[in-house]
């Protein structure tokens, strides 16, 4: 409860000073460039439907939501948003997507093509998500004909990057593809990192698998669809309204920062650390 409140009181700081740059821009006629926030989900649990509907439409009103496969120009001044979910559980079907569908706001899914049909192997039995199921791939071949769903690789086995070799990266990033391409009949060019975690390294090799972009866990405002690697800021359906609002403003970006920090401070403590952290 402690660190939820310092995150939304430094939120807050960050809105603020947005609002006062907005205002500052107006007066000296200067027109800021767009601003994009990527949010991310896992499950969504059935008592949890009717807040992630609340959510949608709070993202619609507060941004404009993309469809992450659009080439769309984003316009300066305007704020954007987009949809994504991790893991391709049932639950995100079954209790998210009628919203979704409600307001045409478009999503992508990353599967794990590992656990097709499958409870979540990486997922302990006692964690609130031990008993969730992954898409099957009749569901997943069901999901990518859907006009308002994008489905992307989540890798084979939903393992930690930074602990792989070359090898195993490629591995990970190649059979996913492939398997998901087979399932789907569609190209898959999009890769969301397993638990955020990342090397420069294995972005390079992700860039030579074939994929288009890849996603992480890092909460960046971002001011368009052409990067190669693209931050997401994690949302859930419980979070506190002025949470979600402050997160689709991009106001936990300082969270990149903070992470950023600790991780000069590791280094110095303990002489060395990883190429990369699994995110803020």
């Amino acid at each position: 409860m402690y660190f939820r409140l310092v995150k939304v009181f430094f939120g807050a700081l960050v809105a603020s000073a947005d609002w006062l740059d907005a205002a500052a821009g107006r007066l000296l006629g200067i027109q800021r460039g767009p601003r994009l926030v990527i949010i991310y989900y896992h499950a969504i649990r059935p008592k949890l439907k009717e807040s992630f509907a609340w959510q949608m439409a709070e993202l619609s009103r507060l941004t404009t939501p993309l469809d992450l496969g659009s080439t769309t120009r984003l316009s300066p001044g305007k704020r954007y948003s987009a949809v994504t979910f991790d893991d391709g559980f049932i639950s995100v079907v079954d209790n998210a997507l009628p919203a979704l569908e409600k307001l045409g706001i478009a999503c992508t899914i990353f599967v794990p093509s590992g656990s097709l049909g499958s409870r979540p192997k990486w997922v302990k039995h006692s964690h609130e998500d031990g008993q969730e199921s992954v898409a099957s791939a009749e569901l997943v071949r069901d999901l990518a004909a859907h006009p308002l769903v994008h489905i992307g690789s989540h890798s084979v086995s939903h393992p930690d990057f930074r602990r792989l070799d070359d090898a195993r990266v490629i591995e990970e990033f190649t059979a996913s593809k492939q398997t998901l391409e087979q399932v789907t009949g569609r190209e898959v060019t999009t890769f969301s990192f397993p638990h955020g975690a990342y090397t420069h390294h294995s972005l390079e090799l992700a860039r030579q698998c074939g994929y288009s972009h890849v996603y992480t866990i890092e909460p960046r405002q971002l001011t368009g669809l052409d990067a190669f690697t693209m931050g997401r800021v994690r949302v859930e359906p419980c979070d506190w309204p002025i949470e979600f609002r402050l997160k689709v403003l991009g106001a936990y970006r300082w969270m990149v920062h903070a992470s950023a920090l600790k991780r000069r401070l590791r280094t110095l403590l303990k002489g060395s650390v990883s190429d990369l952290p699994a995110g803020a």
